[in-house]
């Protein structure tokens, strides 16, 4: 993928006791949004423990970033209130440029042959 000005940022949630579904689910249909309206190029969430999670966006550049926001639907309102009803706390951990990409969605080749 070819880097040019490609953004990424990291983020940590703590979730509460029993809201993990709930955080999954909204953030799903969230991120879902910001793709398809505000040009993202998506996002992955991973699991660290039972409450905590780290997701990670990527984006073309910063400022497409800082204005993604006002591109979004009135729904994703709610989707973003049913996030932070979810979590104890939310943070931007890092705000980070791409220096070099070697993330691949398909194996080019299987080392087990």
């Amino acid at each position: 993928m070819k880097v040019d000005h490609k953004f990424t940022v990291i983020y940590s949630f703590k979730i509460i006791e029993g809201k993990e579904n709930d955080f999954i689910n909204a953030w799903t249909e969230l991120t879902k949004l910001i793709y398809q309206f505000a040009g993202s190029y998506g996002s992955r969430l991973h699991k660290v423990e039972v409450q905590f999670f780290i997701g990670y966006a990527q984006w073309p550049d910063k400022e497409t970033w800082k204005n993604s926001t006002d591109k979004l639907p009135e729904t994703a309102n709610s989707l973003r209130r049913q996030m932070r009803e979810s979590c104890s706390e939310i943070k931007t951990e890092y705000e980070m440029n791409v220096v070099k990409d070697l993330l691949y969605e398909k194996r080019f080749f299987d080392l087990e042959k």
